[in-house]
């Protein structure tokens, strides 16, 4: 089953580019029986994660856990070696020592947390767009001058040398303000017969199709789902992230993507595949999420048995250990307030208690901690 979204049209310089045409497709989008059933249990697996989400305690601590694994998918998409864990240590080590490639993964964070604090006060909207891809570009790895924050002036490609031989043309430049006008009318239009669902995977292969920055275009549309989805309340927290799914599945998504955007659309074909990646990612966070609460109240038992005065500053500092799980005596000496010999003392006593590991035993200089078996839930659902 296909559908018409644009044509192929010859340019100057021996190439054609796809040009879209209105958006969304005239064409009813009709869903067949076994597209309804994965439709219906993507919803259910979405209701299902924002239950969890809604008892995990302190759930705003573990954010930037997603949030950083989420940015390392989709970085890693695009190339990037760096992961997770390397984000997590760059916070604490100098620029000379962090691994080759985090500055994607940084940036990639600051721009999704830029984009769900700016949410509170606009909408999802080609401003707030371009203000996101600023985020991510500045300071980020490019393959070309990115032009961060402003629609591409020149005609861009996928794969090959030209346009000529590439893979795939996206819209010439002039086609951008009309076809992303279409997408912002899209992703306002109230009375739309799509669910939000719906209209977050549309939303995705629709902006890849445009292409409307010179770089960054895959990163800052991975973006969009997870904001789209927030902004329609979805998800009371922002705890789903498809990157990861994206990136097992690599040559698939790319697939999914170009027969998307080919002059037979295959739209059911991508939906069905996009539907997949929210059962198979909730399901992954619903079980990150359980996981999360059993090491936290397994800790919390530890900490317990300690002093009431200890106990205390203990648990405020395993609170911050969920969002920062790679620490430094300096990072404790900062949380706690305290000297030296006292952050020292901390870090010792959570060692201890077999909640904190060195994370090199044979490091006496620069020594740094890890919150090992919190780590391990992210690190073994991205295998």
């Amino acid at each position: 089953m296909w559908q018409k979204i644009g044509n192929l049209i010859q340019q100057q310089n021996n190439f054609k580019a796809f040009i879209p045409l209105p958006f969304p497709p005239k064409e009813p989008l009709i869903l067949s029986p076994e597209l309804q059933v994965k439709h219906g249990e993507a919803m259910r697996m979405l209701g299902k994660l924002d239950g969890i989400s809604q008892l995990l305690p302190d759930v705003d601590f573990y954010l930037l856990m997603f949030v950083r694994k989420e940015a390392a998918s989709s970085s890693q998409i695009e190339g990037t070696q760096a992961t997770m864990i390397n984000a997590i240590e760059a916070e604490i080590s100098p620029p000379s020592f962090q691994a080759k490639d985090v500055g994607d993964i940084i940036c990639y964070v600051r721009a999704l947390n830029y984009g769900i604090e700016r949410l509170k006060d606009i909408p999802l909207s080609v401003r707030l767009i371009k203000e996101i891809h600023q985020k991510l570009m500045d300071d980020g790895r490019a393959t070309q001058h990115p032009f961060p924050g402003e629609f591409r002036y020149t005609q861009n490609w996928i794969e090959g040398t030209l346009p000529s031989n590439a893979k795939f043309v996206p819209p010439p430049a002039e086609e951008i303000s009309r076809c992303i006008g279409d997408l912002e009318n899209f992703i306002h239009d109230k009375k739309s017969s799509f669910s939000s669902l719906i209209k977050a995977a549309l939303l995705h292969s629709q902006f890849e199709t445009i292409h409307p920055f010179t770089d960054g275009n895959g990163r800052t549309g991975r973006l969009l789902i997870t904001l789209f989805l927030w902004q329609e309340q979805l998800l009371d927290k922002p705890l789903l992230y498809l990157s990861s799914f994206f990136n097992k599945h690599q040559d698939l998504y790319y697939e999914k993507l170009q027969k998307y955007h080919s002059s037979r659309a295959e739209i059911h074909a991508w939906l069905d595949f996009f539907f997949e990646g929210i059962i198979t990612t909730a399901d992954s966070a619903c079980k990150i999420a359980s996981k999360i609460n059993q090491i936290r109240e397994q800790d919390m038992i530890k900490i317990s048995k300690l002093g009431k005065v200890a106990s205390l500053s203990a648990s405020e500092v395993l609170k911050k250990l969920f969002s920062q799980p790679i620490v430094d005596v300096a990072k404790i000496q900062k949380w706690t307030k305290t000297t030296r010999a006292g952050g020292q003392k901390i870090i010792d006593r959570f060692i201890n208690l077999g909640i904190l590991i060195q994370s090199d035993p044979k490091k006496t200089y620069g020594r740094t901690y890890e919150y090992r078996s919190y780590m391990q839930v992210f690190e073994n659902d991205s295998e």
